[in-house]
């Protein structure tokens, strides 16, 4: 029987998989140090300040943080004047540091799990989060000039922490986030999102390949099915993130073989208070039928394992294992010894 990590490369080349790949079970995600240097409010925290000057906060009751953008904390004050308010932080880290994540990384059992690094905001995120999103759609129409310049700034910074990523951890998979729209349409057009992004995000993708990363997993937990062939233009091998909204089985016929897609378990399907394991049988059947189990990954739709409510997750993850018990003639025991100790406890 496969690793649960062969398993997914097979789902991913189109191979010969024995079974479906059930979420983030092949995928650990570790970090590199500057998310160590640029601090994230944890639950109920509030106006915390990043190391690009973001203020962040995640009240009780929602479901993960984002930026405050009220007026006096908007870091972009006026995008013709950007270069007087946006400051890219240090990217020197010392041996210590990059110390403490390789012991994170070679702790990982690659037999059995790919080591992901973890990056994040990306670049879209990274400009409305300094200048709030609906600044930044219109800067985009109104000042292309400064938004241009803006989106050379963030890749070029970005393209030297991939340096030192690929130059001290030598990572086999990159998971990277960028949110490029809503359940039910992108943020922008496909000719906007080709002007301002494709370029700069293979740039950065290009170099990860370039320097020995097998897979570009994008996170964006949304609707973007009309973005597909620029993911594939930029270098995405998954998107991680991809909602029902965008017709994955169509996708996944259409695009095979050229990118894969893992998600289509939205959180609002299945992560909410009063869940419950028929539901979740129900969702998670329904989307493997639709899907199959090449060049697909079952995921729920966020940026990482877990849920917003306790229990979805590992609910989830009893529902896939079940349904390839039942359709591949494997038990629970063959699945547990082919996945990381983590993986089985997580949830």
């Amino acid at each position: 029987m496969l690793t649960a990590k062969q398993n997914m490369l097979e789902v991913i080349k189109g191979g010969n998989p024995d079974r479906f790949c059930n979420q983030f079970e092949a995928v650990q995600i570790l970090f590199q140090p500057f998310l160590f240097r640029s601090p994230t409010p944890k639950y109920g925290q509030e106006n915390l300040l990043n190391a690009w000057g973001i203020t962040n906060s995640w009240p009780i009751g929602t479901p993960g943080p984002f930026p405050v953008h009220t007026p006096d904390k908007i870091v972009i004050k006026d995008i013709e004047d950007w270069k007087d308010y946006v400051h890219a932080p240090s990217l020197k880290f010392t041996d210590e540091e990059w110390g403490v994540c390789k012991q994170m990384y070679d702790a990982v059992d690659h037999e059995k799990t790919m080591a992901a690094i973890f990056v994040a905001p990306g670049l879209f995120e990274q400009c409305h989060h300094l200048g709030e999103i609906q600044n930044t759609l219109m800067n985009l129409y109104e000042y292309p000039d400064e938004m241009h310049d803006l989106i050379n700034y963030l890749k070029d910074w970005e393209l030297e922490l991939a340096e030192g990523i690929c130059s001290n951890l030598h990572p086999e998979a990159i998971f990277h986030h960028d949110d490029m729209g809503s359940q039910k349409s992108t943020f922008m057009s496909p000719e906007m999102w080709e002007e301002f992004y494709v370029e700069p995000y293979k740039e950065i993708y290009g170099y990860y390949h370039e320097h020995g990363v097998k897979l570009i997993f994008h996170h964006s937990d949304s609707y973007a099915a009309t973005l597909v062939p620029a993911m594939i233009e930029m270098g995405i091998d998954v998107w991680q993130g991809c909602f029902s909204t965008n017709n994955l089985p169509e996708l996944i016929k259409k695009y095979g073989g050229q990118i894969s897609f893992m998600g289509g378990i939205e959180n609002m399907l299945v992560d909410f208070d009063g869940w419950t394991e028929e539901n979740n049988r129900e969702v998670v059947r329904k989307t493997l039928d639709e899907c199959g189990n090449k060049y697909f990954i079952p995921c729920i739709a966020q940026g990482g394992p877990g849920s917003v409510f306790k229990g979805v997750y590992a609910s989830l993850c009893k529902e896939i294992d079940e349904y390839s018990i039942e359709k591949f003639g494997v038990t629970q025991e063959d699945l547990d010894a082919q996945r990381a100790p983590w993986q089985i406890l997580f949830g």
